[in-house]
């Protein structure tokens, strides 16, 4: 309830008072009910899972492992190496992380019901294979660390830009994320992904106050208030990257923690920026990567040199990619081109924050 009067606060006197305030209050504290109550019993059905599991070890396995929290360990447990690392991922993020199978979906870029055959099929590959389940020991950890990296990173990027609702960011995700992340960089502290994506995630958090005005609407990097940024957050997102890089050689998640600080500094230096996401693409191709790539070339060589590495990117159902084309047409007084990207990108977006920044866009130029 506390948390339904908190958004009414925001929200009415931008969008006026329901007709109905009182139910409007009750229906919102019902649905913000029921989200918790699903994960706190999502979270709760695995802990009574785990426990039975660790009743059933012998003796000799009494000290095979030191993970030092609950839902880490299933984490761990559930990235088991049998499956393929796109099952694994995704079954841990709906099994235990408790997100909803059109968010993991969101999270491969996949269609809903695409993800969710494979997730059958992955339970169907446990149950037929009989796979057993359990803690794995100290020694076996490593191997199964890229999955459980990935997962930690997906469930903080739900948290950091949602896939629906009013709100940009879910804020207890990104907490859990990075909770999850400071356990597991004790715990493997000679890792240098791990440490790498300790910092990334704090790096990005630290934007969080100013990614959003105090109604609720988006606020580009560029136009944010930086005294809102967690100064404290940073430095220490730059102390565990420094630890990282003095491992061994960056990979993706050491070379993502070093975008993000370059962000952090008074003057963004967008070549640089541009140079890191191409190793990022050699390291780990995808699509999205190269579209961040080409905003970073735009930045650093002007709007036409953006668009012409976005041209062949297979992102049609990605808004963020409808939503960067229209920046730079915009820039570039493309308007009506742009105009269509923004009214494709507004088809796709999900997030009322984001659907009301690109509407505003879209009204400016029309």
């Amino acid at each position: 309830m506390q948390d339904a009067f908190a958004t009414a606060l925001e929200r009415w006197p931008r969008d006026g008072t329901p007709r109905n305030p009182a139910a409007w209050i009750v229906a919102t504290a019902r649905n913000r009910a029921i989200d918790r109550i699903r994960r706190e019993r999502t979270l709760e059905r695995k802990t009574e899972l785990l426990a039975r599991l660790e009743a059933l070890r012998t003796d000799e396995e009494d000290d095979v492992s030191s993970i030092p929290d609950d839902r880490l360990s299933l984490v761990f447990t559930c990235c088991h190496p049998a499956l393929s690392t796109d099952a694994q991922i995704g079954l841990t993020l709906r099994e235990v992380a408790g997100l909803q199978t059109h968010e993991v979906a969101r999270a491969f870029l996949v269609p809903e019901a695409t993800l969710a055959q494979r997730l059958v099929r992955a339970k169907r590959k446990i149950r037929d294979a009989g796979i057993p389940f359990r803690v794995p020991p100290d020694h076996l950890l490593p191997e199964r660390l890229r999955a459980v990296l990935a997962v930690l990173y997906l469930v903080f990027n739900e948290g950091y830009a949602a896939t629906a609702g009013d709100a940009l960011v879910r804020r207890e995700l990104c907490d859990e994320a990075i909770r999850l992340a400071k356990l597991l960089a004790v715990l493997m502290p000679d890792e240098a992904e791990a440490l790498g994506l300790l910092a990334l995630l704090l790096l990005q958090d630290s934007r969080r106050e100013a990614r959003t005005t105090p109604g609720g609407d988006l606020v580009l990097l560029e136009d944010q208030d930086r005294t809102l940024w967690d100064q404290a957050r940073i430095d220490e997102g730059l102390r565990v990257l420094d630890r990282a890089l003095g491992l061994r050689s960056a990979g993706p998640y050491q070379l993502q923690a070093a975008i993000a600080a370059l962000h952090t500094e008074p003057k963004t230096d967008w070549t640089q920026i541009a140079a890191l996401y191409a190793q990022l693409a050699e390291r780990t191709p995808s699509p999205v990567v190269e579209l961040n790539r080409a905003v970073a070339v735009a930045m650093a060589a002007g709007p036409e040199s953006g668009l012409a590495l976005m041209r062949d990117l297979p992102l049609d159902e990605y808004h963020l990619y409808h939503a960067a084309r229209a920046d730079l047409l915009r820039r570039l007084e493309r308007l009506d081109e742009a105009a269509e990207a923004y009214r494709r990108a507004l088809e796709l977006a999900q997030t009322e924050p984001e659907r009301r920044f690109l509407s505003q866009r879209l009204a400016e130029i029309s």
